[in-house]
């Protein structure tokens, strides 16, 4: 079985990717493209910015289909 690490340096950037890792608090996910990733750490570029991930605290990852489409603005009713 491939460990979390070895999925992400194999896949090609601009993957769109979930990465769970360990916090203090517990654990915590970043959702985004996979932008960077080396020896020591991933960078996924999320919604709020770039995060740097450390190879060591993650716990899981997994490439994901791209996100739905937004939907239309709701018409007010006449």
């Amino acid at each position: 079985m491939q460990t979390p690490a070895a999925l992400l340096a194999s896949l090609p950037l601009g993957t769109r990717v979930v990465v769970r890792r360990r916090i203090d608090a517990g654990v915590t996910d970043s959702l985004g493209d996979l932008v960077a990733v080396d020896g020591t750490a991933c960078t996924v570029r999320t919604r709020r910015g770039d995060d740097v991930v450390l190879l060591a605290d993650v716990t899981a990852a997994r490439p994901v289909p791209p996100p739905p489409p937004r939907r239309a603005p709701r018409r007010a009713a006449p």
